[in-house]
Formats: structure tokens, sequence, C-alpha cells
């Protein structure tokens, strides 16, 4: 007498499930040959075996007893497991993996306890493994489907509270004076022996926020480098602090990071501070870092998209107490410092003259001009200045270095501010 698809399929479960330990044994130590993720310590690896345990007797009593699908939900072994693995930074793809491997696995475990039966019609038998399977398979979309949510989930805790105790014990290295090395080292679990340098990885107000393309730039930040996984800081949604490590100085390729950085299409910016040894290396990086970013911040140019400290030191030296600076680059630049329409490009022209030791030729050649242009916009500039280029050169320097840098120019309406500087350039983040 022929027997129904949903007894033959219970046959089988029961069958199963005379050899349920054996067969955890088996799925388990087959994961470990298979999946490198799922090679754990001994704690972790029994939480793996209850895991599978678990969602073996699932399967087997919804087979047996005909349990809608919909009434099941994720084993708790096999929840704590996925969230043991979302805590150890191991991938969500490996344990959806698994669940499949194991899938096919159980699969053929029905296949070959259905041939033992050996009375068993072959159509009905080919019934049953077809059912057998659709079943399996609903029950691993199902439990899939919750552990997505759960790894996720934990995977957001976790991340919160290891973020925020890791970048509490950032703060406290960069804000103890009174902190040795040996102690930081203890504190942050690696060297402070070395050249570090930091760097500040951010997205302007005007870009939306996506804290992804800051990891993406801290690992280019690696990569140009050529030095070991970067230790990293999010100072704020917006703002990632970045150090890499080196055991001798070594050059970065700037040109090479600005390419990068400028490649991501999404609008980050990277200010770097000078390479410099040990403790004191490691935090005063950083704020040179912080006084080029706020130099970034404050210039024109939008399309510069990596700015190193030394580049910029003078201007970055005086991004503090704004108002005194605009005054003094006022008084030393006169009508020069105008924004007036033309006044701009003779005062580029001007610093320029000046790099190049005074020379109208060296001035056209680096500014793509005839050597005439160069010395009518000399004159003009002098004729604002109300003196020669010659007298007061350093503070003259100084002032069209800062006015280009730090200063605004207003727009061109009757409600224009009467303070050109950038205000917000000399606000310095803790640290």
């Amino acid at each position: 007498m022929s027997r129904s698809v949903d007894a033959l399929v219970a046959d089988v479960a029961r069958a199963l499930d005379a050899d349920l330990p054996a067969l955890t044994r088996e799925m388990t130590d087959w994961f470990v040959e298979v999946i490198p993720e799922f090679r754990h310590d001994d704690a972790v690896r029994e939480l793996m075996v209850a895991s599978t345990s678990s969602n073996l007797v699932a399967i087997v009593d919804l087979l047996m007893h005909s349990i809608p699908v919909e009434q099941i939900s994720v084993p708790a072994a096999a929840a704590e497991y996925a969230r043991r693995f979302a805590q150890h930074s191991l991938s969500l793809e490996a344990l959806l993996r698994a669940y499949r491997l194991g899938e096919n696995r159980f699969t053929q475990w029905g296949i070959a306890a259905m041939n033992r039966s050996g009375d068993v019609p072959t159509h009905e038998a080919l019934a049953a493994v077809a059912e057998l399977s659709r079943r399996a398979n609903s029950y691993i979309d199902r439990v899939i489907e919750g552990l997505i949510d759960i790894y996720e989930t934990e995977r957001r805790l976790w991340n919160s509270r290891i973020g925020a105790a890791r970048a509490a014990q950032i703060r406290l290295v960069l804000d103890s004076e009174n902190m040795s090395e040996a102690e930081a080292r203890h504190l942050l679990g690696i060297p402070l022996t070395g050249w570090h340098t930091a760097a500040v990885a951010w997205l302007p107000a005007e870009e939306p926020c996506a804290a992804e393309h800051l990891d993406v730039a801290a690992r280019l930040i690696q990569d140009v480098s050529g030095s070991g996984p970067p230790l990293t800081l999010l100072n704020d949604e917006r703002t990632m602090w970045v150090w890499v490590r080196h055991q001798r100085p070594d050059h970065l390729d700037l040109d090479r990071l600005h390419e990068r950085v400028a490649g991501l299409g999404a609008g980050v910016r990277v200010a770097l501070g000078a390479q410099a040894p040990g403790l004191g290396g490691f935090r005063g990086s950083l704020r040179e870092a912080v006084r080029a970013q706020a130099v970034a911040e404050a210039a024109q140019n939008r399309d510069l998209r990596v700015l190193a400290f030394d580049d910029v030191a003078v201007a970055a030296l005086l991004t503090e107490k704004s108002d005194d600076l605009e005054h003094w680059v006022a008084r030393t630049l006169g009508d020069l410092a105008s924004d007036a329409p033309g006044h701009r490009q003779l005062r580029d022209t001007v610093r320029v003259f000046l790099a190049s030791g005074g020379s109208y030729t060296q001035a056209a050649t680096r500014l793509h001009l005839h050597k005439n242009t160069v010395h009518y916009r000399v004159r003009k500039a002098e004729e604002l200045l109300g003196r020669s280029l010659t007298e007061g050169r350093l503070d003259l320097e100084v002032a069209l270095l800062a006015r280009a840098l730090l200063w605004r120019d207003r727009p061109r309406t009757a409600t224009a501010p009467t303070s050109t500087f950038d205000h917000n350039g000399g606000r310095e983040s803790s640290g």
C-alpha cells in the first residue's frame, strides 16, 4: 500500500533523528574544514556546535510533525552564534554560506535515508525527496531572514560600544600630558615607537554624510603610505582621525593620494600632519593635521582635496585669533587686500614673483604670462601697497599667504558682512 508524501518525509526525519548527534559532528567538522571563519577557539566552537544542533533538531521536528514554516523562529543557540559572529567581525556572507551548504548536506542525508528504506516506489520516493528539499529550503530561508537582522543589529551595537571605548582610550592618550609611552602603548594596544603620520579625513557640510567614504579614505592613506592597518577615530559623523605608523621616516606620495581621494567622487578631503617619532609625534602630527584642515576649510579652492601641514605651516599657525590677523593683514597689504576685481590676480602674481627671488622672467614662466604683464602687475601692486615690495618683505609674504588661504572674499551685495576672515578656520578640535 502506498504511503502519503507527508508520511514518507516523516519516516526520513525519524531516521535522521536517530543519527542526529553523529550528523551534527559531521556537519560541524565539515564547516570548519571548508569555511575559515568557522575555525574558532573552544568556547565559540561549542556555541557553533550548539547552533548547528539546534537547527538540525528544528528541521527534523518540522519534517516529522509537518509544522508550518511560518511558526518557525531562529533557534536561541543559532541567534547567539550569529551575534558572536558579528562581535568577532566575521563576515555575514560566511555565516549564510554555512546555512546553504548545510541545507544541501541535509538534503543528501535525506536521499540516503530514503534509499536505505528499499521498499518505496521510485515515483513516491522522488516526490518525498522533493517535498523534503522544499521544506528544508523554506526553513533555511526563514531562519536566514531572521539571522540577517540579528547579525546587523549586533554589528551596529557592537561597533558603537567598541568605538566609544576606543575613542575614550585615544582621547585619554592625546590629552594626558604626563602619560608615558609605555602607558599609552598598554592603553591602545599598539606600539608608539617609530614614526607617526596623522591625518584628518572629512566630508564638507554641503556633501551627503556617508561614514563609509571616510573608511575608504583611511584605507587610501594606508595604501599610499605603505603602512600596516591604520588607527582610526570617528571624531564626529563627518570627520575621522587617522594614524599610520612607520619604523623610520618615509616619503608619502601626496600627488598619488590626491589623485586617489579625488577619484572617490564623494567630496572627501584629507589634511595631513608631518611625520614625527614616538608619543609626541602621535599627538603632534594630529595637531598639525587639524590645523591644516582649518586652512583647507578656509581656502576658496574646493578642488584642493589633500593638504599637508608642511605646505601651509605659516598659514596654519595663524588660524587662531582671526580678528587680530585680519586687521594685521589689512594694515600690511593696504588697498592690495581689497576684494575688488583683479586684486586677487595681483596678489597671486606678487606671491609668485617674490617666491621666484624677484625674477620677472621666472615669475612669468611659472605664471605662463609675458614678462611685461608681470612687470605691470608688480607696479600696480606697489601702487596699491604704497611702497616697494622689498620693504617689509617677510611681513608682506606672510600677509599674502594669510590673505590667500584664510580670508574669504565678500559677497558683492549691499548686506556684505564687515569681517572677511573665515572665523571657523581658527576653531581647533579637541585633542
